[in-house]
């Protein structure tokens, strides 16, 4: 009978064992699943918050590069003294095209594309103001055409520092 007992005991043993080796080798291949599963998960979020930063970014650089545009193309009709509704009305849809992406870029751009982005926000906001003071004919001190031209076209310059920012943050050449 000590014999049957102990031959029982192992393979109640052998038994357990067999049954305990197949689930911790389940669980690890579980593990190693959902291990698999977030690394795809990370890889996809990375790809889409790429996605999302190149969209924001094309559409702010062409936004930018539009106002600034605009308000050259103003500050020309403003000189030659034929300022109209059709040409304020095409000056405020640019700026307000700038103002949406520059929005959209302040929730998704890292610190380093959205300080120059801001850069570039607060100069073409100082530029706007001056050509509407000077189409009102109510310039602050030193307003002049030519003032505001020389700072309209500064701002090229700072357009692209930002893409290069932009560019640089996206894994692009910042090389143009």
């Amino acid at each position: 009978m000590r014999v049957e007992i102990g031959a029982m005991v192992v393979a109640v043993v052998g038994v357990a064992g067999t049954l305990g080796a197949s689930l911790l080798t389940q669980r690890g291949a579980e593990r190693a699943k959902r291990r698999e599963i977030e690394l795809v998960r990370a890889h996809e979020d990375e790809r889409e918050h790429l996605a999302l930063r190149r969209g924001c970014y094309a559409a702010l650089n062409r936004d930018s590069r539009q106002y600034t545009t605009a308000l050259n193309r103003h500050l020309h009709v403003m000189r030659e003294g034929g300022v109209g509704d059709a040409d304020r009305e095409a000056l405020d849809a640019a700026k307000a095209a700038h103002r949406d992406t520059y929005s959209e870029a302040q929730m998704i751009a890292p610190d380093a594309v959205l300080g120059p982005a801001t850069v570039v926000n607060h100069a073409l906001t100082l530029v706007y103001g001056q050509v509407k003071r000077l189409e009102r004919d109510a310039p602050e001190d030193g307003e002049t055409m030519a003032t505001v031209s020389r700072a309209q076209q500064e701002i090229w310059d700072l357009l692209r520092e930002m893409r290069a920012a932009m560019r640089a943050d996206l894994g692009v050449s910042s090389s143009d």
